[in-house]
């Protein structure tokens, strides 16, 4: 049997370039380079049909070891809770106050670059403490 080699994680948006580089920033992304022969992404999109022009965008792990994010535009707008969320490990190995601290922290800079934050959930029996947000266009995650 064959094993996964990569996974790319897809979101459905309104607007992808937006969310795109909203994501780039969260996570330290980079947006890859246009397909060969063209200079730029705007030089690729004026390529395209008017329908289809800005509607995809991606980033990427500069690294190379996390997944590549596509973004695709959608017509229809999101309407229920996500079923599937990121959660962006900020607080790993950290417990209590200092794990709050870090959360809130990271909470701060990205809602400066539009995120907004929905509720803190601290630490239970199970887990430790958790902030939900949503991005630029409301998909939930996680500050975990």
């Amino acid at each position: 049997m064959a094993s996964v080699r990569q996974v790319q994680i897809t979101f459905d948006c309104a607007d992808p370039e937006r969310v795109a580089r909203f994501w780039c920033e969260v996570l330290g992304y980079v947006v890859p380079p246009p397909p060969q022969g063209f200079a730029t992404w705007d030089d690729y999109d004026r390529t395209l049909p008017p329908g289809r022009q800005g509607s995809s965008f991606a980033c990427m792990d500069p690294s190379g070891v996390g997944p590549r994010l596509f973004f695709q535009r959608v017509p229809e707008g999101k309407v229920v809770k996500n079923r599937l969320h990121l959660d962006v490990r900020v607080g790993t190995g950290l417990v209590g106050e200092e794990r709050v601290a870090a959360l809130e922290a990271e909470c701060a800079r990205l809602v400066a670059l539009g995120a907004v934050r929905v509720r803190l959930l601290l630490a239970d029996d199970e887990n430790e403490s958790c902030l939900v947000m949503q991005d630029v266009e409301g998909n939930e995650f996680c500050l975990d």
